[in-house]
């Protein structure tokens, strides 16, 4: 009897879009996306006076770029307010 090896091809799946929590609320966002981005999707250009944070630890706006969001991710954006 003779023995017969298939080699299997490395299969790469590529992941379209995953899901995160974004201030308590469940959102679809497109895969590896720059906190950057994020943030300019929910807040526009203007993003002075707003922290962000990604599962509890607080993301300086100078590494903003630099900072993929991954699935399961929990970000809270806050802005700060004037007020009596």
């Amino acid at each position: 009897m003779n023995t017969v090896f298939v080699v299997i091809p490395k299969v790469r799946i590529l992941q379209i879009g995953m899901t995160i929590s974004f201030n308590n609320q469940i959102l679809e966002v497109e895969d590896r996306m720059a906190l950057s981005n994020f943030v300019f999707q929910q807040v526009g250009e203007k993003q002075n006076g707003i922290a962000v944070a990604i599962n509890g630890e607080v993301k300086p706006k100078t590494i903003w770029e630099e900072v993929y969001l991954t699935e399961q991710d929990d970000v809270l954006i806050i802005k700060a307010t004037q007020g009596g």
